[in-house]
Formats: structure tokens, C-alpha cells, sequence
């Protein structure tokens, strides 16, 4: 997911404007999406400043880099404490990661974090995980150090639940890298999954200007981390949101009788489907965030194209079968949440329900039982 707490997440870009005090030189564009699922949109900084490109970069003055804002606003430490992290944070190369732990593209990301957290650690690289939520169940403490925990996430962590850190530094996307020098300015930026190997030689060079800088017998290892990442189709269905909230300028939702917020609405599947829009079977709950089943039974019905299907959801363990083209879906496509036609939905996270191998055109039916509760598709 790459988007501002309440903006487009992937279909809609606009543009960004950065301004560097360098004479009142140096713009910068980049796409408003608050999620940002592939790589490319990413900002170096340039103008009078240097840029970070290859071994042979040099570094004039680094003062004419923008220097990072505090850590504001944190409601939680996970991994560290505030005393500890600010000792930490002297004298090192800092990761700002912005990520929220239901976002399937952070996650994808978490690889190469951790081998980069493993490598150079020791050499002077300090990564913060920034948890900014997109939804209000990933302010709670403990679904995050779940999630932490799940993901082996070994850094430090802060949880910046009400969005102080993420305006300080003007994010607007999930995930985000902010790189510092060990002065604290901020060199590089990228947004979104992808060129890892660029943004590897940027925490290599800084790491080594550090050594310089602080005398230190110190270099990195310049090899790259090769790890294999996610390769995203021509196209895909747009992540799809279930709250009507969140469903302003990107509302994708099929049935006639559209939203009604906090109202609880009987849907009827209409006969003619329309790609990349899900439909509604029975009695949901119009929620700001998310749609919550209350008849016996319901359905959803989405035409879609992708290799991967994610839902953030929720429920009392209850559990939901997952159709592929009318029939339950086989092995062959059934995602890690997935068993024998079944997943089980319990709590507060994502699921992955569908996992082929390959991207293609299929209709996704999903049926659910009462407490059932979507918050979104997602794909890849």
C-alpha cells in the first residue's frame, strides 16, 4: 500500500512538489498515491545537491541536504525504548521504514530490511520501523507486536498511531524509506517495493563516508543482497476498499444500492458484473472502514485480474469459502490462509486467499457467516 492516511492508494497519481532551501532551487515530482506497490517512484534528491549515483559519488556539503524531523507523537516502542533509540541514533545511518502491518506491499519489503539490518548493523546502520496505520485496529499495541513477531521484525519500531512522525516528514505512502547520514540529513528516498539494489548502494556509500567522517577502520561490504521480490503484472484489479470512507474517488463497489453509511442494507448481486468492482449478497453493516456481515449468509463477488489476492478482515472465528470461477478453489490456487476450499478469518490482519501461478482473469466468490468483516482487497 502506498497512499497518505486518506488519499488514493494506487490508481490515482498526481503530484508532489518538494522544495530544498538551496537558493530557492530544487524541485521534486512524485505520484500521490498513498500505497505504492511497484518500484520507480522514487526520489533522489538533486539540484544543487549531490546526487547518490553508483561508487563514485562525492559529497560537497551535506548541509545542503534537508535534515530529518524528530520521532513525534510515538504512542509505543516495540523492540527499544525512547532513551535507548535516542543513543542509538547518534552518529549512525538512519532507515526511517514507514510501513502498517495489514499492507501487502510493506511486507514484501521486510526481506531485504532485515538481510540489510543483518549486514550492516554493526557497521553503522540503524533501521526504524515508523508503523503509521491505514485502519483503526492497527493502533492497538498488540496487533502490532503480533505482527512484529510474525514477520521476525528484530529492529526498532515506534508507532506513530496518529500520524505526528508521517506529517513531520510529509509522507504520503506506504511503504516509505527516508535515508539519513550519520548527520542526520536526509540523502536518499524511495517509495514503494523495487530498486533495492539501488537503495543498497546508497546505505553502502553512507555507511562509508560515516567511517571517514568518525575515523573508523570500517567498510562495507559492497555485494548486494539478492533476494528474489515480487515481479507485478501489466495489469492488475486496483486495491478495492470496503469502507465508505475510504472509498471516496476510488469506490469500486458494484451493487446498485451503493454505499449507506452505518446503515445495514440487504444487496442483491445484480446479473451483469463488471470487471475490477465486487458485488454483495445479504445484509451488511456500512461501516466507516469496512462492510460487517449480520444475515446468516452472504456473499461477495468480484471479477478480477492478478496472480495474488489479499483481504484485511476480521471475525469471531468464523470462516469463509473461497470460490474460484464458481468451484471451490484447489490447491493450485489457494493462498497460505487457504485450506481445502477454507479459511479461517479471526484476527485483525491479512489474509492471503488466492495464490496462483500466474496472473489471470478469474471471478473470486467469497461466502461468508455473521461477524465476518472486510476491510479490503488487495492484490499481486
Amino acid at each position: 500500500m502506498i497512499m497518505m492516511r486518506k488519499e488514493i492508494k494506487t490508481a490515482i497519481i498526481g503530484a508532489i512538489i518538494i522544495a530544498i532551501a538551496i537558493g530557492g532551487i530544487g524541485i521534486f515530482f512524485t505520484s500521490l498515491d498513498k500505497t505504492v506497490q511497484s518500484a520507480g517512484n522514487q526520489i533522489t534528491l538533486t539540484g544543487n545537491t549531490t546526487t547518490l549515483q553508483g561508487q563514485s559519488a562525492s559529497y560537497p556539503d551535506e548541509n545542503n541536504y534537508p535534515q530529518a524531523p524528530d520521532l513525534t507523537g510515538i504512542a509505543d516502542y516495540i523492540n527499544t525504548t525512547p532513551e535507548d533509540l535516542k543513543a542509538k541514533m547518534k552518529d549512525k545511518v538512519v532507515l526511517y521504514d514507514f510501513w502498517t502491518y495489514s499492507c501487502i506491499n510493506c511486507i514484501r519489503t521486510f526481506p531485504y530490511l532485515k538481510a540489510w539490518n543483518d549486514k550492516y548493523a554493526d557497521k553503522g546502520l540503524l533501521i526504524i520501523g515508523v508503523h503509521s496505520p491505514e485502519f483503526e485496529f492497527e493502533k492497538d499495541p498488540n496487533n502490532v507486536k503480533m505482527a512484529v513477531q510474525k514477520y521476525g521484525l528484530t529492529y526498532p519500531i515506534v508507532m506513530d498511531s496518529d500520524h505526528k512522525t508521517w506529517d513531520a516528514f510529509s509522507n504520503r505512502y506506504w511503504p516509505a524509506e527516508y535515508i539519513t547520514d550519520d548527520l542526520g540529513h536526509i540523502r536518499h528516498t524511495h517509495f514503494g517495493e523495487g530498486e533495492y539494489d539501488q537503495t543498497e548502494k546508497i546505505i553502502q556509500q553512507l555507511l562509508d563516508q560515516r567511517a571517514k567522517r568518525l575515523g573508523l577502520n570500517i567498510t562495507a561490504d559492497q555485494s548486494l543482497v539478492n533476494l528474489e521480490s515480487h515481479e507485478f503484472s501489466i495489469y492488475q484489479t486496483p486495491e478495492l476498499y470496503f469502507g465508505y470512507d475510504f472509498a471516496d474517488g476510488r469506490n469500486y463497489f458494484g451493487n446498485p444500492e451503493g454505499f449507506q453509511p452505518e446503515k445495514t442494507v440487504s444487496y442483491t448481486i445484480p446479473s451483469n458484473l463488471e470487471k475490477d468492482h465486487f458485488y454483495l449478497d445479504g445484509q451488511w453493516q456500512n461501516l466507516h472502514d469496512s462492510m460487517k456481515l449480520s444475515s446468516d449468509n452472504g456473499k461477495i463477488v468480484l471479477p478480477y485480474t492478478a496472480q495474488d489476492v489479499h483481504i484485511v478482515a476480521t471475525g469471531p472465528d468464523t470462516t469463509i469459502q473461497v470460490l474460484l470461477d464458481g468451484k471451490p478453489v484447489t490447491s493450485d490456487d489457494a493462498g497460505q490462509d487457504t485450506k481445502n476450499g477454507v479459511a479461517t478469518i479471526s484476527e485483525n490482519r491479512l489474509y492471503n486467499i488466492i495464490s496462483s501461478k500466474q496472473a489471470g482473469s478469474h471471478t473470486l466468490t467469497i461466502i461468508g457467516h455473521p461477524g465476518f468483516e472486510i476491510y479490503t482487497f488487495t492484490f499481486g
